[in-house]
């Protein structure tokens, strides 16, 4: 039986409706004996309680709703995992919305998932335009932020410390005597990657070296095709870089696709970090040192945090911010400047 309803079960069990709702609400002076038989037959008759009539009536539909930029991109796909699994465990459904950090998607979906009724919405995709979450925040809709931040709206915010990254990338390759070096960034709007890009190029002043206008690059929206053609205006120029730091794996994967068509080799030629650790990180040859990022740990901690602000714990608005340190996880594609007998061709 598919189409189960609430008189069914009333019926099955021999109680009245109310008393199966009570049951579903977690409410009542019901025997624990009296509710596994209800639970027992609400399952055998396969029952779901419709969420839009919940919806309507002003309870809580379970849902949470998921806006990242890129569902392909495997560190969205972990992270979207990471936050799914965590809201399973406390009886929560997800609806996952990739937006390409384009405002009129985040609109689109922002709306649509107001309609749904979602009790939540977790952001980790990059918004311009902040009055697009006025209307959630009229309709006390809870936002948790990860992975993004959003400049001039108290909302919480899970991130990694972006900055850190950037630094550490360029705290190895410095130390592994690289002078020349250059980073391919994701579009100016990101913010994780701005932070990166700061990181990197304060680590190498302080140092006394420069970091080029010519050699810093940003792709469009297709990491890996993007990633590859700046990598190959980089390597083909005529002051081509030792090493190249990369704001993210995507990126350093279409890096690593252009040092092998221009005949480099990695790490001999040019070392290569990239940033996220995803899973693509050990199976590329050569495996790739990049910065990781604690996905599972930033998926919990956003659900949790949502969580608490719809049950109304007020201290989850106070934690306004929570910054997870990366790590730098070093592979196989880098290695010393001097480390290869030749220069690149």
């Amino acid at each position: 039986m598919s189409n189960a309803t609430i008189y069914d079960i009333a019926r099955e069990a021999g109680v009245s409706i109310a008393t199966v709702s009570q049951v579903i609400n977690g409410k009542g002076k019901i025997s624990d004996k009296r509710r596994q038989e209800i639970y027992r037959i609400m399952e055998e008759l396969n029952y779901r309680p419709s969420v839009i009539a919940s919806a309507l009536t002003g309870k809580s539909t379970f849902t949470l709703g998921l806006l990242i930029p890129d569902i392909s991109n495997p560190f969205f796909a972990e992270m979207a995992r990471a936050v799914e699994d965590c809201g399973s465990r406390s009886k929560y459904s997800l609806v996952i919305c990739s937006t390409d950090n384009k405002d009129e998607k985040v609109s689109g979906y922002l709306e649509l998932l107001q309609q749904k009724s979602v009790d939540g919405i977790i952001i980790g995709t990059g918004v311009e335009d902040r009055d697009l979450l006025t209307p959630l925040l009229h309709k006390s809709i809870p936002i948790v932020m990860i992975a993004r931040e959003m400049p001039g709206i108290q909302l919480p915010t899970v991130i990694v410390d972006d900055y850190a990254g950037g630094k550490k990338a360029a705290e190895h390759l410095l130390g592994l005597r690289h002078r020349s070096m250059a980073i391919i960034t994701e579009p100016t709007k990101v913010s994780s990657s701005r932070e990166r890009l700061r990181g990197f190029r304060d680590a190498i002043m302080s140092q006394g070296l420069e970091l080029p206008d010519e050699m810093v690059k940003k792709t469009g929206e297709n990491l890996l095709k993007d990633g590859k053609s700046r990598a190959l205006e980089l390597l083909a120029g005529s002051n081509p870089p030792s090493a190249i730091f990369c704001c993210n794996d995507l990126i350093a994967i279409g890096t690593l696709q252009a040092a092998k068509e221009l005949g480099i080799r990695v790490p001999e030629q040019l070392s290569i970090v990239g940033f996220d650790n995803t899973i693509l990180a050990s199976v590329t040859e050569p495996a790739l040192t990049t910065i990781s990022q604690p996905t599972e740990k930033m998926g919990s901690i956003a659900v949790e945090t949502l969580i608490r602000l719809l049950e109304g714990d007020s201290t989850a608005e106070e934690q306004a911010r929570t910054i997870l340190t990366p790590e730098l996880v070093i592979r196989s594609s880098t290695a010393s400047a001097f480390a290869g007998s030749e220069a690149h061709p």
